[in-house]
């Protein structure tokens, strides 16, 4: 802490201090005298309630006599007047019996320094409130340095770790980096772009899923090429104070202006580029008033200084179209999962550096990690190596990666927890009943693992890996993804004549998966090719409010009821295969029943099957 703030502490400290004493002399003071004027005093006095009293530096204290033990308060500002108006009474009162004792005090001159010191406290706090908040305010000091602070836009700039990163250590990306070069090659040479009359974008918007590298691929720009890198959150600019997310804004393109060239980037910028005029009661607040004023400020820097604004999003859908349209954000770079070639590549980038066991097979790895992030392949290598570690290897195998890979998906196995044998029965037949029909299913994943070990909030899953990346998918597939759901539901009642709350979650993936396909993706002969629900998630509440529904309530029935035949349809199907199965059904679960984990050799050897291995993967 540096010396200025010591000192600024203490001075509070003092002004608390100030403040304390004033507030308990006057609770003293209030709590020694009660609320009682000279003339009711006086009025006690000729009612002959009065038993005792006594004068103490200028208090009058009074015992009734009613209640002797209850005394009475009362501050003498002029002894004299007391004195020459009851003196006579009290003396004709007490000879009678009335008043029993009563004493006066020699010194009866006015305590001047009691009555003035709670005014002199009182002046004191006044004038150190005065001196900390208005002179000191006022003289540029602690007050005007805090303001300044709280209203300066809070960036961070690249560490040196961060400055070494280029488009080489982004993997996966390769169309991304060439929609970027173009960036790297104006904030290296400007004069060949403005000689040939070219605008280089002013803003660019990097759009896709979490964990994909939008910000990897914001630093790798600042990297590539040399120039200054301020960061900064779209939630650092909103504030509970109004006004002060605008100062942030301006104050973050003066920094950028005075430093230029470099690249500002602003993360999750839905944070604050929301819709306008989209919240309840109106659109005046001050997530708004901050839009407002980043668009003026994209707006307002000329194109060809040396400012280039990158900012990263996984919501593009709920930002506002002004800051959109060319001239603020001139273009948007989705950046969205990897395909097989992309995973390879990043996980060689996070595998570099760490012992890999020679039956290591990275190619492998990517074919099985099918919808697997950046981040999510980052941390399953991350994963592997502190399971290496737990085992005392110096080296990482393949079975680390592949366990690590399940952690990912599934989270860590609870080998501890206490599982009655009827639940693991139940268990057992409904993973087995899941990946009997998954088998069937000619157009379904194959499966890589089946298990009743408790994983997450999972009494047991089976796993499928698919062969394949898929951009889209079909009417069969879909179809078959609510068959093999099912599976588990169907086994229970075919193998125990029971159900249970375990295939809950299966049924809601199939309904949800039913009804897309009939009210968004035009799949079902009856309703035909319309969409009635536009597939976008609302998040607005001031926009859902006044929403209404696109069609009519006979529409709506009808959407349930070919809902409900999708599905009763697959669970028929699903019964056929498990009953023509029933013995591979049977070998299956008590397999998982003996040993609780399942691998693909061992399942496809229940169908008389061998695992099938590519040729590529073999030479890999």
């Amino acid at each position: 802490m540096s010396r200025h703030n010591r000192a600024s502490n203490l001075s509070f400290l003092f002004l608390g201090l100030v403040i304390l004493l004033c507030a308990s002399w006057i609770w003293q003071l209030n709590s020694q005298t009660d609320s009682l004027t000279f003339s009711e005093v006086e009025q006690l006095f000729r009612q002959e309630k009065v038993e005792s009293f006594v004068v103490e530096d200028n208090l009058l204290v009074l015992h009734l006599r009613e209640n002797p033990e209850e005394s009475w308060r009362y501050e003498l500002y002029d002894f004299d007047l007391f004195y020459d108006t009851l003196a006579p009474l009290v003396e004709e009162q007490a000879a009678k019996g009335v008043i029993t004792s009563y004493d006066y005090q020699q010194d009866h001159s006015t305590n001047w320094l009691e009555i003035l010191l709670p005014w002199l406290m009182m002046a004191a706090m006044i004038g150190a409130m005065w001196y900390f908040f208005i002179l000191r305010g006022q003289g540029g000091g602690m007050g005007a340095d805090r303001m300044a602070k709280f209203g300066s836009a809070r960036t961070r700039t690249l560490s040196e770790k961060d400055k070494k990163v280029t488009f080489e250590d982004v993997a996966g990306a390769d169309e991304e980096k060439e929609e970027l070069r173009e960036i790297v090659g104006f904030l290296r040479d400007p004069r060949k772009y403005i000689n040939l009359g070219a605008r280089i974008p002013k803003g660019v918007l990097l759009v896709g899923p979490p964990g994909t590298g939008k910000t990897l691929l914001a630093k790798a720009v600042a990297g590539e090429a040399g120039v200054g890198f301020l960061s900064i959150s779209g939630s650092d600019f909103v504030e509970l104070y109004v006004g002060v997310g605008a100062s942030r804004v301006r104050d973050l393109f003066d920094q950028a202006k005075r430093t230029s060239p470099v690249i500002v980037f602003i993360d999750e910028i839905d944070a604050v580029g929301r819709q306008r005029g989209t919240g309840v009661g109106g659109g005046h607040d001050e997530r708004e008033q901050t839009l407002n004023q980043l668009l003026v400020e994209m707006d307002g820097f000329a194109a060809n200084e040396g400012v280039v604004v990158l900012a990263a999003t996984n919501r593009a859908d709920v930002l506002d179209p002004a800051l959109l349209r060319p001239g603020r954000f001139d273009r948007q770079i989705y950046v969205g999962l990897p395909d097989i070639k992309g995973r390879e590549e990043i996980l060689r980038v996070h595998a570099k550096g760490k012992p890999l066991a020679e039956d290591v097979n990275l190619r492998t790895l990517a074919r099985g990690t099918s919808g697997f992030t950046g981040a999510d392949l980052e941390n399953l290598v991350n994963e592997g190596a502190l399971l290496a570690a737990r085992k005392d290897r110096d080296y990482i195998t393949m079975d680390d990666l592949h366990e690590a890979e399940i952690k990912v998906i599934a989270g860590p196995e609870k080998r501890s927890r206490v599982i009655p044998q009827h639940e693991r029965k139940l268990t057992a037949w409904h993973e087995a009943g899941h990946a009997v029909v998954m088998h069937a299913l000619p157009g379904h994943d194959p499966v890589n693992q089946i298990t009743i070990v408790p994983r997450g909030q999972a009494g047991g899953m089976t796993i499928a890996l698919p062969e394949e990346d898929r951009s889209y998918l079909s009417k069969r597939y879909m179809e078959d993804q609510i068959v093999a759901l099912l599976g588990g539901r169907v086994a229970e009642k075919l193998c125990l004549g029971d159900v249970s709350t375990g295939a809950s979650n299966d049924i809601q993936r199939a309904t949800a998966i039913a009804r897309k396909m009939v009210a968004v993706y035009g799949m079902s002969e009856k309703i035909g090719t319309v969409s009635f629900d536009g597939g976008s998630d609302e998040v607005f509440i001031g926009r859902t409010m006044s929403h209404s529904r696109s069609y009519s309530e006979a529409v709506a029935a009808q959407i349930d009821e070919e809902v409900r035949r999708v599905v009763s349809e697959a669970y028929r199907r699903c019964e056929d295969i498990l009953t023509s199965q029933r013995k591979e059904l049977d070998a299956v679960a008590g397999y998982l029943l003996e040993n609780e984990t399942m691998e693909q050799a061992e399942f496809l050897r229940v169908f008389g099957e061998t695992p099938k291995v590519s040729v590529e993967l073999e030479k890999n």
